[in-house]
């Protein structure tokens, strides 16, 4: 197959798919509560009660120390008053781009419903105790993981991977309370939350909650957050 026969294939196939072949839910901004933490709580059941696969993966986009985005996919560990948590090692790219600028977007995308959720906001770092407790309420999978301690680091070969990582699911099975020091948890402090619902005709509900004070007013809050609408 020639670069110009693939190229069309690849077009062809992806022209052809389509998105939300089923009901959507309906969406009335009318009716969302003053704060979003409570909708995204329900928005969040709703998508696992639709059955949509791995809902709490996220996109966290920051920015490089020049400036330019990056993003990557990983899960979301709570979402409370204080803003949306997740967790990584602060050596990893994620961890010094936070140290350098500590402010980030997330986004959530539930097709089952069409739905997406947008977080932006200035990032801040938990405690050591948090970030201990997060990483041993998980699965020795991600003990192991994090026990690996050199993520985003440079790798020689498929073989030493392997070994490492057998050997750190070793660690994790024997020491189920190792250590890794450099695993931290991180909470986005919400400034803007965006809820999208999709609509077959294109009419998809944009609702914006902006916080109007600064940070430190709590993501469930009342009263300090306007709601506005936005063209799709």
């Amino acid at each position: 197959m020639t670069d110009d026969t693939a190229q069309h294939a690849f077009r062809d196939l992806l022209h052809a798919q389509r998105v939300w072949d089923t009901e959507l839910p309906a969406f009335d901004p009318e009716t969302a509560p003053a704060a979003p933490l409570a909708l995204f709580h329900a928005w969040f059941a709703e998508a696992v009660a639709a059955g949509q696969p791995e809902p709490h993966a996220m996109s966290l986009a920051t920015a490089d120390a020049e400036g330019l985005p990056d993003v990557r996919t990983l899960l979301l560990h709570d979402a409370d008053e204080r803003g949306w948590h997740f967790a990584s090692h602060a050596t990893s790219a994620k961890g010094h781009q936070l140290a350098a600028r500590p402010h980030a977007a997330l986004g959530f995308y539930w097709p089952a419903q069409g739905r997406q959720v947008r977080v932006r906001g200035p990032v801040v770092r938990c405690t050591p105790a948090e970030s201990h407790a997060d990483l041993h309420a998980r699965s020795t999978g991600a003990l192991a993981a994090a026990l690996t301690g050199a993520q985003s680091e440079v790798v020689g070969s498929v073989a030493e991977l392997h070994r490492t990582a057998d050997a750190a699911w070793d660690r994790a099975v024997a020491e189920p309370d190792a250590e890794a020091p450099t695993w931290t948890r991180y909470v986005v402090e919400p400034a803007e939350v965006e809820f999208f619902q999709g609509d077959a005709r294109r009419r998809h509900i944009r609702l914006r909650y902006r916080r109007d004070a600064g940070p430190g007013a709590g993501a469930g809050s009342g009263g300090d957050w306007t709601r506005e609408l936005l063209w799709p």
